[in-house]
């Protein structure tokens, strides 16, 4: 079933976004009640800051129990709405609406939660956890769009039909653990790294929410999502590392990626995307020659597209290796020799 003809998908989208900058506001504005807590000092790249130096059990309890909450109602939603619904629409499914109420409430909980305990997930795991979530998602969306826009200059990678309809069918289950994973692993601080990070995963939630419906599958609205983490990626590395630091490198990796491979599913004319090739490789040329290091406008943007297109080819081959498995674990075992058709000893099949 669907809600009234009012509550259109697109509608809810708009508010979804809307709703996603309130709640990064509401961060920002309880942020201050946070800056008296000692932290550790920086160890250094692989180390996050943003973690209490003595947690307790109910610090830990108190962000995995609200993770393994979130992460298993969302899960059962998609399962619902997969099961039950399976069908697209304009406007929004029930279940749609109590997707967004679970994402909201949940969001709600853990910025009561940070205020009561402090610690995220960050505490136990790894911070490369949290970025590899992410560059799989944007993984797995290079995956899923091969067919339709191509995985290099338009042109699609010999990837099985069956690969891609797989990561079509169960994106939902990956994308949504690694929008609330990495939301649970953060505080909810109120710093310019988080609060830009926070509505980052704030609108993929919102569009998690919104799955069977048509503006889930937008095609402007799916590349401003993935065209966000350049934005991301680039403020993040200004922020820490400085104006000298290595933001060039994220933002001209992930603007890489746009140029050879998402803006090729965006209807352009051709025209326009040579006109946009080359304001990216004047851009290049531009900032690394101002920063006196034009060796490395060769080497540098080309480190994220690299990784992320092997990493779309690794990706590829172990979901076929579990088809695979899959189908020969289901294959029916051959009948014996002594079953009906058969003869012994290499004799012809009576009949």
């Amino acid at each position: 079933m669907t809600t009234p003809p009012g509550a259109g998908a697109g509608r809810a989208l708009i508010l979804g976004v809307a709703a996603s900058a309130g709640l990064t506001a509401l961060i920002w504005v309880l942020g201050s009640r946070l800056q008296g807590i000692e932290l550790r000092p920086d160890q250094g790249a692989s180390w996050y800051y943003w973690k209490l130096p003595d947690p307790t059990l109910w610090t830990r309890l108190s962000a995995w129990t609200g993770y393994a909450a979130h992460q298993a109602a969302f899960w059962w939603l998609i399962y619902h709405a997969q099961t039950r619904v399976r069908r697209y629409t304009g406007g929004l499914h029930r279940v749609n609406v109590v997707a967004l109420a679970v994402n909201a409430g949940f969001v709600a909980l853990h910025v009561l939660q940070t205020h009561l305990f402090y610690d995220g997930l960050a505490q136990d795991v790894s911070i490369y956890s949290s970025q590899g979530s992410v560059v799989l998602l944007l993984v797995v969306v290079l995956l899923m769009e091969n067919r339709r826009r191509g995985l290099l200059l338009g042109r699609p990678a010999p990837i099985g039909r069956a690969v891609v309809d797989f990561a079509r069918r169960y994106h939902g289950y990956l994308f949504s653990w690694a929008a609330v994973y990495t939301f649970w692993y953060h505080p909810a601080e109120g710093t310019s790294g988080h609060l830009i990070g926070f509505f980052y995963m704030f609108l993929l939630l919102v569009q998690g929410s919104l799955f069977l419906t048509r503006a889930h599958t937008r095609r402007w609205w799916t590349f401003t999502l993935e065209g966000l983490v350049a934005v991301h990626g680039t403020l993040v590395a200004v922020m820490t590392s400085g104006p000298d630091g290595a933001w060039p490198m994220f933002l001209f990796g992930f603007l890489g990626v746009f140029v050879l491979t998402q803006m090729h599913g965006l209807g352009l004319p051709v025209p326009v995307r040579w006109g946009l090739a080359a304001l990216y490789a004047g851009a290049v040329l531009l900032v690394y020659g101002l920063r006196g290091d034009l060796g490395a406008a060769v080497a540098e943007p080309v480190r994220i597209p690299a990784i992320e297109y092997v990493l779309v080819g690794v990706l590829a081959v172990l979901i076929w290796l579990g088809l695979r498995t899959a189908a020969l674990i289901r294959r029916p075992a051959p009948p014996s020799p002594s079953a009906p058709g058969h003869t012994d000893e290499g004799g012809t099949a009576a009949g």
